[in-house]
């Protein structure tokens, strides 16, 4: 299992059962007791989920979620908020606000590692392990790493799933909306132009080994890799 969560919660008993069931269960626990705490935390390492209480000193949970949403570095880290409101409409202002989940207080520990593991495998989708190559346009997904003749080509994760998966379906034509839900699994909070930047991005890393033309834009219909490009 494993990864880096963030609790904010500032009732100490609850967030120390909270921390010490994540980490038997072999989770990295960082906690904080307020929403500028969890700033500081969140400023010094990006963790892979976010526990979020409804009720914190000085603001809202919704309200520190609301700003996480608005920040590019923040924007799409999973977060479940945890809450002993019950009612349908508080629910849906929190997960309007962006929340990827809602946990009503009290919860069993073993719901709660369900529910972070579903929304972890909802935003990680994952990759399989067999080396795919074009000409001498490689990606091995189990070192993950890109090389062409010209050496080896550095992708941040995102640009490294998204050549993935397009050089894995070669030739057939995807629109952006059918690459949120490829290549970012839970694309609830992220914007169809994101595809273009991180598009463009792709290109520019492909340009060394003279490999970006196979990255097409279809005109009004999206994006394709072409393994044969004119």
């Amino acid at each position: 299992m494993g990864g880096s969560i963030l609790i904010v919660e500032d009732e100490l008993v609850t967030q120390r059962l909270i921390a010490a069931s994540l980490e038997r269960a072999g989770y990295k626990v960082t906690r904080a007791p307020s929403a500028a705490q969890a700033e500081v935390a969140i400023r010094e390492v990006i963790p892979d989920l976010v526990l979020l209480d409804w009720i914190l000193p000085g603001t809202t949970g919704v309200a520190f979620l609301r700003q996480l949403r608005t920040e590019r570095r923040t924007k799409q880290i999973p977060v479940i908020m945890l809450t002993g409101r019950t009612e349908e409409f508080d629910k849906v202002t929190g997960l309007e606000a962006g929340a990827d989940d809602y946990l009503t207080k009290p919860f069993s520990h073993r719901e709660l590692l369900a529910r972070i593991k579903a929304v972890v495998r909802r935003r990680a989708p994952l990759l399989g392990d067999e080396p795919v190559e074009f000409g001498d346009l490689k990606l091995d997904p189990a070192a993950h790493r890109v090389s062409s003749g010209s050496g080896k080509i550095n992708l941040w994760a995102t640009e490294f799933r998204l050549l993935h998966f397009l050089m894995t379906h070669p030739d057939r034509v995807y629109s952006r909306g059918q690459l949120l839900d490829e290549v970012w699994g839970d694309h609830v909070f992220v914007e169809d132009r994101t595809v273009d930047v991180h598009i463009r991005r792709l290109r520019q890393a492909l340009q060394a080994g003279g490999h970006q033309k196979m990255i097409e834009t279809v005109r009004g219909a999206g994006y394709c890799f072409r393994a044969n490009p004119d």
